[in-house]
């Protein structure tokens, strides 16, 4: 390979590594604290905050217009313009030389519409943030912060409450259900809860492992952890829905307040309350699609839910959600259809509504079937909605350990300190020692760290306080390859050779050498990284990554360097070391 393209090979990595490390450049440098804090929050939180947001900005737009008819846009909102402007065009209409708050709010055709404006800028503001952070290197919960909680369930106690409906036969499918449902559950706690980014998967048979970085409170946590969903069954009021629907449309901007509750009451009636419409998106996260309007009394207590199913109708071969009740509940819920029917019942979990289905005859005998055009993913996300009452699975919280920001902050400015420190010397050393060809090294060993973080953030890989010890020894072992070149081209210079043949004869003859050496970390890199976890995964994976971005630094980008200055300086000797001429 000859030196253009060398150089054309570094540019190009160089370039995309920058393009790689973006995101982290991005999310901690550039991102306020503010907003990373709101890009760490689930979807639906999200969602909610640029709601509010943008009610708050039509509210307040709605004021100055009131004051002042004739009053132009303000600054902070001067956005907009460029929305405003592409909508005159459609309409072909002149867009006025100053923009007014009247002339903004003219060019839409409701409030809702002029919201949704708002809205969309708040959303797309944080998403980008959010990922930014999805791309970024991960900090560990050493270096950020936050609780690592285990979680054992007592799969034995929900069998036995369960009684008689689970044999010998099924008790080990049963336990799998419970689990998967006890899993689902905290999800869905702990995402409504607004927490950063948690990581909740099953360990073991019976325990569940909860990862929550960033400042949380334990026994917010713990209360979550268990709690147990509450489940209803509730009578929709039709006809207050569809006057509530119309309100919302004509007056989204001051329908809620800033913590969710109606601004004006009266608009829905006293024994009445409204609920979110809720679907699980692509994401399996809960996203609402609609308002209902429900009765606050409860017509059935999801405790009365004694087993749930998916099952396709026996006519349409459609599917359908299918569930028993206990006898209490048989007769309460044949007295309560038998009121009701041709009316909508609502299953309400956590105040969101699941389901919306009409009755369409009076439901005797204590088993039931939920239909009407389901797909099987969502007869099986009522289905899991309907476990949350009757797979009764308890939850003890086994360990705990809580990591404060600050004892995070402190390990970052060790950790980073440590890099620096360790880099400086063994870059003073290597200065000292070779003179100028040191700086050969100090070159390549920036590189080094600067590949490094290009491939974490890559990856999307979480940087612990181990990964860091991975890094600095890698410094160290990378240095280590250097000396080995220096001391060959030495080895050339005193044997006579010119400085064009020295170099080359350095390099060529510790190739193998280096390689070998780094070949065998390697390969223990990749070992400890698959059989290791934790805090040996993390130390074998920053190595790994080290190993391969210090062979590339050394063999390629010195090597460049050292003919750099042969062709384009016109060396003739080399500052190698004290002695050598």
């Amino acid at each position: 390979m000859n030196k253009r393209t060398r150089l054309v090979v570094l540019l190009v990595v160089l370039a995309l590594c920058f393009v790689f490390l973006w995101p982290s450049i991005s999310w901690y440098a550039r991102t306020p604290k503010e907003m990373q804090q709101l890009a760490l929050g689930s979807t639906e939180n999200i969602k909610t905050y640029a709601e509010l947001m943008a009610a708050e900005d039509v509210r307040e737009i709605k004021s100055l217009l009131a004051e002042d008819s004739g009053a132009l846009l303000p600054e902070d909102k001067a956005w907009i313009k460029k929305d405003v402007k592409e909508r005159y065009k459609v309409l072909d209409k002149k867009v006025p030389a100053s923009l007014t708050l009247k002339d903004v709010v003219s060019a839409y055709d409701s409030e809702l519409e002029f919201m949704n404006v708002f809205q969309t800028r708040y959303r797309d503001q944080i998403l980008k943030a959010k990922k930014y952070y999805e791309n970024s290197v991960k900090l560990g919960l050493d270096l950020s912060g936050g609780m690592n909680i285990i979680v054992k369930a007592d799969l034995d106690a929900a069998v036995a409450s369960m009684g008689d409906q689970v044999t010998s036969e099924n008790t080990a499918e049963f336990k799998k259900e419970a689990m998967a449902n006890a899993i689902e559950n905290l999800s869905s706690r702990i995402d409504k809860f607004g927490l950063t980014s948690p990581v909740i998967r099953q360990q073991g048979d019976d325990r569940i492992y909860i990862e929550i970085p960033g400042a949380a409170q334990a026994d917010a946590i713990n209360t979550l952890i268990m709690g147990k969903g509450i489940l209803n069954f509730r009578l929709v009021d039709d006809s207050a829905t569809a006057s509530f629907k119309s309100y919302y449309s004509q007056h989204p901007a001051t329908t809620f307040n800033a913590a969710g509750e109606l601004m004006d009451s009266s608009i829905i009636p006293e024994d009445c309350e409204v609920f979110g419409v809720y679907t699980k998106d692509e994401y399996g996260l809960d996203e609402r699609v609609d308002w209902l309007v429900v009765k606050k009394e409860i017509a059935l207590d999801g405790q009365h839910v004694k087993s749930a199913e998916v099952r396709a109708d026996e006519f349409t071969n459609q599917p359908e959600v299918c569930f028993n009740l206990d006898n209490e509940g048989a007769q309460i819920f044949a007295d309560f259809t038998s009121a009701h029917v041709g009316e909508n019942l609502a299953i309400v979990s956590d105040n969101k509504v699941k389901s919306n289905a009409r009755i369409q005859s009076a439901i005797t005998g204590g088993s039931v079937s939920l239909s009407g055009g389901f797909s099987y993913d969502e007869a099986n996300n009522i289905k899991k909605v309907l476990q949350t009452a009757w797979l009764n699975v308890p939850l003890e919280v086994e360990s705990q350990q809580v990591i404060g920001a600050s004892l995070g902050e402190q390990a970052i400015k060790q950790g980073v300190m440590a890099i620096i420190l360790g880099l400086s010397l063994i870059l003073i050393f290597m200065l000292i020692f070779y003179k100028a060809s040191g700086i050969n090294a100090v070159v390549a060993q920036i590189l080094n760290l600067y590949i490094m973080f290009s491939v974490l953030s890559a990856f999307n890989l979480t940087l612990t306080l181990s990964s860091i010890a991975g890094m600095i020894l890698t410094i160290g072992m990378a240095v280590d390859a250097n000396v080995l070149i220096f001391e060959r081209i030495k080895e050339e210079l005193r044997q006579g050779k010119s400085r064009p043949a020295a170099i080359s004869m350095g390099f060529d003859n510790a190739f193998w050498a280096i390689m070998d050496s780094n070949i065998t970390t390697f390969i223990a890199a990749i070992f400890l990284s698959q059989l290791g976890t934790g805090s040996i995964q993390g130390f074998a994976v920053s190595l790994a990554i080290g190993v391969c971005s210090s062979v590339f630094t050394a063999l390629f980008v010195s090597r460049l360097m050292f003919d750099f200055d042969t062709d384009v300086f016109h060396a003739k000797k080399v500052s190698i070391g004290w002695g050598i001429k």
